[in-house]
């Protein structure tokens, strides 16, 4: 398939911490997940493919735009949306202006196209009825629309989206996965998240990042498969499981190396993500 973002060996500290270690991926049309605990570098992997900040080493492109020159990070820019973990609405902006407001910064100079711009975008994410409502207005998931509509001006196409259903019901959970499905229909959608759910029913592609590193790259049927053979049944947590729990009929679903004779139950992607995170826990242990 068509590479859309490149990027190899991105290193980022702070400090003395590395927030980036040596991340290399590729990026297709479609929606890919990035799952990983916190602290695993997924805000700064996105930071930085969005050109909010340079990487210390490592370089990656986006639509063939090398954002390391000046030209090139413009043309980046320009190709790209991004809806960061906390966007910096103006509460008292409708969200007509404000959105118009990020039209502006991305060079929509023309008022009247411009304006067609953003009555399009805000049309796109349900919001067109009250795009003259005050932001401070608007429930949380409104709020969270009129970034993704802003993320959306210009047609771009590469979406950076972090955490977008984050504090969402979910009702609002599932319209906003409605939208994110739809942008991906056409374009290259990261979409960061610590819900394994919506990576099941959104993506096409998941990457597993942990302390700065990739740890998984695959469709979610192969992250699936990693726990094929060690998801059981019992009528305890088992202690020798690296995770269980009871569940909602009484029983207990546990992850880890079944015992002899167990009752085997159908894996998850949250079990593979959970033995992916695993592995690299064991993988410190013994090198430690």
């Amino acid at each position: 398939m068509t590479t859309i973002v490149s990027a190899e060996g991105l290193t980022l500290r702070y400090g003395g911490t590395a927030a980036l270690d040596g991340v290399s991926l590729r990026l297709s049309p479609g929606v890919t997940g990035l799952l990983g605990p916190n602290g695993a570098g997924k805000t700064s992997l996105l930071r930085v493919l969005a050109t909010a900040v340079p990487p210390d080493r490592g370089a990656f492109t986006v639509l063939g735009h090398d954002p390391a020159t000046p030209d090139g990070r413009l043309a980046a820019r320009r190709a790209l949306g991004y809806l960061p973990q906390t966007p910096g609405h103006h509460p008292d902006f409708t969200a007509f202006e404000f959105v118009d407001y990020v039209a502006i910064l991305k060079e929509l100079t023309d008022r009247a196209a411009r304006h067609r711009e953003v009555r399009r975008v805000l049309e796109a994410v349900d919001l067109g009825e009250v795009r003259g409502k005050r932001i401070k207005r608007l429930s949380g998931g409104m709020r969270q629309r009129v970034a993704l509509a802003a993320a959306l001006v210009g047609d771009p196409g590469f979406l950076v989206l972090d955490e977008p259903t984050v504090g969402l019901d979910p009702e609002q959970r599932i319209r906003f996965r409605e939208l994110i499905a739809e942008a991906g229909e056409d374009r290259t959608v990261l979409l960061s998240t610590h819900q394994t759910e919506d990576v099941a029913m959104l993506c096409q592609y998941v990457v597993v990042l942990a302390a700065g590193r990739v740890h998984f790259e695959g469709t979610p049927a192969e992250l699936t498969a990693r726990a094929a053979g060690r998801v059981w049944s019992g009528t305890r947590r088992d202690p020798g499981a690296r995770a269980g729990w009871r569940t909602g009929d009484g029983t207990f679903r546990n992850v880890g190396h079944p015992p002899a004779g167990a009752q085997l139950l159908e894996p998850t992607l949250e079990d593979g993500y959970l033995l992916v995170l695993d592995t690299r826990h064991d993988t410190t242990e013994t090198a430690a």
